[in-house]
């Protein structure tokens, strides 16, 4: 027997053990559906089955009668690779900062309060409302920009409040592959590869946490075509030596980890993809979507910002009996590139958000006001142009 005297009843509302288990299988789902997703053994025994055909084929006129793929002048419509496309930035104002200081018993509590039964914060709305009813996937161009929502300061904690980007989905769960068919003489099977490897450039290059610092994107270059030669040339010199005219942030959402850290591990994702036949015989994968990044100085600042990429790429499966291509990876088509929040004239392979608080980094805006949240605009309107965002 114990000589401790009993103890008080606990005032915390004990949480039941179905309770338990259901947050520990939202919990486990919720990781899955934000960690990037690798092909499945279905999409590899593809592969191989495509490089075997490949390999049986080698010999019979091989490089003849074939010419190689022209690829685009550059990453966007046009001569894109020549000059950014619509680098927005937004008015400069101060942000007010609000300390939410909150104490939680279990920390469970604090992720997932609709798990237990009753009102264990006393009646008080959530901290994110709205956040508990996402926005279903989106499946045709929207005709309007996101409603106005509240003006709210982004916290530490709450680094999406007062966006409409609050109910969008998290990360790579905003990334909603459609169901494949076949195309042309494409298989369903090879069409489902191309839709699998889209999404996993879609997040090596905007997701993917070393991405975001500063590191190479090997997993986005990873299903690109390496017979892009041109193409390849570009994203390389482009990560090692960036300039205006060879730009990384075109295609990869960077940071300086010197200056910036994303706050917390959540990116806002929305956005669709349609596929369809291409005018040479192949396969167009058509991608149209939006990351918003809050962001924080690394110089001990809690003012949060947020920079919104927007990005409209098509992939391309090349036919093999026009072109030289490796079944399997994918060719980059036209790329636009849209940026809300980062400093204008700055090329040095960052985007670099700006805060209220802190003097400009780059060149006063030029181009015109527009709304970074609104994805109903056409990209290649205001091409090569920095203006000014209406809102973060």
């Amino acid at each position: 027997m114990s000589d401790k005297p009993p103890e008080e009843p606990s005032s915390t509302p004990e949480i039941p053990d179905d309770v338990w288990e259901q947050f520990a299988r939202d919990t486990e789902r919720d990781i899955r559906a934000s960690a990037p997703k690798e092909p499945s053994a279905r999409a590899r025994e593809v592969t191989e089955r495509l490089k075997k055909a490949e390999s049986k084929g080698k010999g019979k006129g091989k490089g003849k009668g074939k010419a190689e793929r022209q690829e685009p002048e550059g990453w966007r419509t046009g001569p894109a690779w020549q000059e950014m496309n619509g680098r927005s930035r937004r008015r400069r104002r101060v942000w007010a900062v609000l300390g939410v200081p909150l104490a939680i018993a279990v920390a469970v509590v604090a992720m997932k309060p609709s798990l237990i039964p009753g009102d264990p914060f006393g009646g008080k709305a959530d901290s994110d409302p709205g956040a508990a009813t996402p926005l279903a996937p989106e499946t045709a161009a929207p005709t309007t920009a996101p409603s106005a929502v509240d003006p709210q300061t982004p916290t530490l904690d709450r680094p999406f409040a007062g966006s409409p980007a609050l109910n969008w989905a998290d990360g790579a769960a905003g990334i909603v592959l459609p169901k494949a068919t076949a195309v042309g003489k494409f298989s369903k099977d090879q069409v489902e590869l191309a839709l699998q490897q889209t999404k996993i450039l879609l997040v090596g290059a905007n997701l993917d946490p070393k991405t975001i610092r500063g590191d190479r994107p090997a997993a986005a270059l990873a299903v690109l075509d390496p017979k892009q030669t041109k193409t390849f040339d570009r994203l390389n010199a482009s990560l090692t030596a960036p300039t205006k005219a060879q730009d990384p942030t075109l295609l990869f959402s960077r940071f300086d980890p010197k200056d910036v850290r994303l706050v917390g591990d959540v990116v806002k994702t929305r956005g669709r993809i349609t596929f369809g036949k291409s005018d040479d015989g192949g396969v167009t994968v058509h991608t149209d979507y939006t990351f918003v990044y809050p962001l924080v100085r690394t110089d001990g600042s809690t003012t949060v910002a947020r920079t919104i990429v927007r990005r409209v790429i098509d992939l391309e499966v090349l036919d093999p009996t026009r072109y030289q291509a490796t079944p399997g990876l994918l060719a980059l088509g036209q790329n636009n590139a849209d940026f809300g929040n980062s400093a204008c004239g700055v090329y040095d392979g960052y985007l670099h958000p700006e805060f209220g608080s802190v003097s400009s980094t780059g060149a006063a805006p030029t181009g015109p006001t527009e709304d970074p949240y609104d994805r109903s605009r056409d990209l290649g309107k205001g091409e090569g142009t920095c203006g000014t965002a209406t809102r973060t």
